[in-house]
């Protein structure tokens, strides 16, 4: 149901220092969210227990540590035992020292995913000591009552108001957009659970791309109140399954909440890239958006892509 095709290039892929890597690879592979603030790119994976941390289009990223321990190298098990961080976002005056600071959230797909972090970044930017692990539990508690199963996929800032974006796709299940309060998210990283008003959900229907419903993977707010997206269309039938991918698309919400825009993602050399993550900066004329992608092969570098609206 894309209406038309979004040729993205590739800025970079993301290559990271082997030293620092837990595995010893030189590169992430599974990246899921992306802020791209102070002339960096932050993303998050969701198979790693770390932060990169990327200052141009050239050198190795950056690895920061954001929980303690090392995944197995087994699949199943690493994939049980994962935080599964699918959201990052900018959170402005944190609380402890009005600074700013990046706030990862795991997915809510299982117990094991409801934990969050925050990760105070200095005046240049740079990522400091400062980090906070916090539960998701008590914010995520309301969304499950309403929605049964969760998978956080996107969140966003929008004024006072935190979206979460809940991945919809598997088995016939609607997209969810989420609204709750900034206060409910400083709350629970203050450890003060994410008491406040009941959720505002509705329901987004983006249609499929070759039969295969497409899902959320993140979002990005825009001025005005819109905000833009990115989805996947994997073919599987639950949260925590993985499937087989059949393309990715990226498209635009008005301040009514209308979807505005749908646009199948391809790049010269692959026309079924999974984006997780995305950032974007307005212009005049459109809109410029910037893509991480997950490979969905430890032995891939994810990418860093560049499409213009």
């Amino acid at each position: 149901m894309a209406s038309a095709t979004l040729l993205a290039q590739t800025l970079r892929p993301l290559t990271v220092r082997p030293r620092q890597h837990p595995r010893g690879l030189d590169h992430v592979s599974a990246a899921s969210g992306l802020v791209c603030a102070h002339g960096r790119a932050y993303v998050v994976c969701d198979d790693e227990h770390h932060l990169a941390v990327f200052d141009d289009a050239q050198r190795p990223g950056t690895l920061h540590r954001l929980l303690h321990g090392d995944l197995p190298p087994d699949a199943v098990e690493r994939k049980r035992r994962k935080a599964d961080f699918e959201a990052l976002l900018l959170l402005e005056g944190y609380p402890t020292h009005g600074a700013q600071a990046l706030v990862a959230l795991g997915s809510g797909s299982t117990p094991q995913r409801d934990t969050g972090v925050a990760l105070v970044l200095d005046g240049q930017g740079r990522p400091t000591k400062d980090l906070c692990r916090f539960s998701l539990t008590a914010l995520y508690q309301p969304l499950r009552s309403a929605l049964g199963e969760i998978n956080i996929e996107g969140a966003f800032l929008q004024g006072d108001e935190l979206v979460l974006l809940h991945r919809g796709g598997q088995g016939g299940a609607d997209n969810a957009v989420l609204r709750l309060q900034r206060a409910q998210l400083v709350a629970a990283i203050g450890g003060r659970g994410g008491i406040g008003p009941a959720p505002e959900i509705t329901h987004l229907a983006l249609g499929a791309l070759d039969g295969v419903p497409l899902g959320f993977t993140d979002g990005a707010a825009l001025s005005g109140g819109g905000w833009v997206f990115c989805a996947a269309a994997e073919d599987t039938q639950d949260s925590y399954a993985d499937g087989a991918c059949a393309g990715g698309a990226v498209g635009v919400v008005n301040a009514a909440g209308e979807l505005t825009a749908l646009h199948r993602l391809a790049s010269l050399h692959n026309t079924h890239q999974k984006p997780e993550g995305i950032a974007v900066r307005e212009r005049r004329d459109g809109l410029d958006l910037c893509l991480v992608t997950d490979a969905d092969d430890p032995a891939r570098a994810a990418e860093l892509l560049l499409a213009r609206l």
